[in-house]
């Protein structure tokens, strides 16, 4: 009886994993996604890291300064 439980758990773990790795592809590439979309805010340090600069006279529809240059160039600065 004990046995039987034992294998039961094996097989249900080995399907279980099984079906993991099917999604596992479509988990990575969401995350990939997810990773490299830019944020709604930016903080200045984060501008500055992605190569641009602060511009403090073109203010965006929300009144905040907006990056300049670099990766995230037009994004709003809070």
């Amino acid at each position: 009886m004990r046995i039987r439980r034992v294998l039961a758990a094996v097989i249900a773990t080995a399907a279980l994993a099984g079906v993991g790795l099917a999604g596992a592809p479509t988990a990575t590439a969401t995350t990939a996604t997810a990773t490299t979309a830019a944020p709604a805010s930016l903080t200045p340090g984060e501008c500055e890291q992605g190569g641009g600069t602060v511009d403090r006279s073109n203010l965006s529809s929300a009144h905040l300064p907006t990056c300049k240059g670099g990766k995230f160039n037009g994004q709003e600065v809070d």
